[in-house]
């Protein structure tokens, strides 16, 4: 049995097109449409309604992932230094 699945198999998109929305929409606040615009733009037809569903699945995983990262730089450093 494998331990890490792979979410994006059996997926009609490619994962990196999946990620590219994904991100977009959550990093920048793009609408669906303008998203499924911006993909018919590079070539790829998709649906806005696929694109929330995307949203829905793939956010949290991501948010979690990338909590780390996301973290204001002050939290890495617990004390503070005063101009003295």
């Amino acid at each position: 049995m494998e331990l890490h699945m792979n979410p994006f198999k059996g997926r009609h998109f490619q994962r990196d097109i999946i990620l590219w929305a994904v991100r977009w929409y959550c990093k920048y606040g793009i609408s669906y449409r303008e998203l499924q615009e911006m993909l018919a733009e590079r070539g790829v037809n998709v649906d806005h309604s696929t694109i929330y569903r995307w949203v829905q699945r793939y956010a949290p995983e991501m948010e979690k992932r990338l909590r780390w990262y996301w973290r204001n730089p002050s939290d890495l450093c617990p004390w503070h230094m005063d101009e003295t």
